[in-house]
């Protein structure tokens, strides 16, 4: 840890001088510190637990009735063999509730007694700066906890879908294979996000989902074992405008979305969206890219009518097509 040194008052200064028992040792502010890992640590751990498939992750349980958050990416594909170890050591099975892969989070649910539930904190409140603790079980070693700070706010990786989850929580706090699924949480031992990657071979680049994402997530799965979204029904790339169309146009933006195909029966196919369209706005908002129509596709629109900006060549054309609910991946 770095030297912290205090301005001392001068001796002949107006103010009242500043003793030196007054002034924390370098001691005294690392045993500050490990008191604030220590305590969030004990209030934390006895609700992390190790998720058991094919590999093994973290996850943690947040209600009193045996909900428990992880990664997706930790349960994909487990077949309904799922186990999980509480850290004090009582193994039991579980079943899978929901999982998301767009966000990589997952819900899964075990039938344990006793259970001590973390507290929730909010990821929004976060500074670059907060101390933060990772708790979970990289390459199988029990409740490893590692500390650092948030390196960083708003951050977003591509996720296995080709989604973008966005809003992540950058930190320095060291994760390893098994960490994933863990909690990161604050000084006061509440939960602000759920530890998700690690990019290698760089270190300390580690990236969490915030807890407030994850709250809305995990509702939905609880609610429909999925996160319901919107679709189109279009697969698209980033391209950019021809310059004799925004110019003719009045266009600002320099790319959007080109229609590859479109998904017979879909909402697209059925307001005659074509294979080559380059779509530009929706509902009068510029759309520069894929991940501008992933922002958009949300629960919320399902079953809505909106307003879709084509080019066609050099002609443009509004486009009204009704959202449907996206079933599958």
């Amino acid at each position: 840890m770095s030297t912290v040194t205090f301005a001392s008052s001068d001796a002949e200064s107006s103010g009242p001088a500043t003793s030196a028992a007054a002034t924390p040792s370098d001691g005294d502010l690392l045993d500050a510190y490990s008191r604030a890992v220590i305590s969030a640590t004990e209030r934390v751990s006895p609700a992390v637990v190790s998720v058991e498939t094919r590999g093994s992750g973290s996850g943690f349980v947040f209600t009193p009735d045996g909900f428990i958050l992880t990664n997706s990416h930790v349960v994909r594909g487990a077949a309904g063999k799922l186990q999980v170890r509480l850290s004090d050591g009582r193994t039991g099975r579980a079943s899978l509730v929901g999982d998301d892969p767009d966000t990589d989070l997952a819900v899964i649910r075990t039938d344990l007694a006793d259970l001590v539930p973390a507290a929730l904190g909010d990821s929004r409140l976060l500074r670059v700066g907060q101390l933060v603790i990772a708790i979970g079980n990289p390459f199988g070693f029990q409740s490893s906890v590692t500390a650092g700070v948030v390196s960083a706010l708003g951050r977003s990786l591509r996720s296995t879908t080709g989604r973008l989850i966005e809003d992540l929580i950058q930190t320095d706090a060291a994760l390893n294979p098994g960490n994933s699924g863990g909690p990161l949480v604050n000084s006061r031992g509440e939960v602000v996000g759920i530890n998700t990657a690690m990019i290698l071979p760089a270190q300390g680049l580690c990236f969490s989902v915030g807890i407030s994402t994850a709250r809305t997530v995990a509702v939905e799965l609880m609610r429909h074992g999925r996160l319901r979204r919107s679709y189109l029904g279009i697969s698209g790339q980033n391209v950019p405008i021809p310059r004799a169309a925004a110019r003719l146009h009045g266009l600002q933006q320099a790319t959007g979305v080109q229609v590859l195909s479109v998904e017979a029966q879909s909402p697209a196919d059925r307001a005659n969206v074509l294979p080559g369209d380059v779509m530009v706005a929706l509902n009068d908002k510029a759309i520069a890219g894929v991940d501008d129509l992933h922002r958009y596709l949300i629960g919320d629109r399902i079953g809505l009518k909106c307003a879709v900006t084509v080019l066609r060549g050099l002609e443009r054309l509004e486009i009204s097509i009704e959202l449907a609910e996206r079933l599958s991946g």
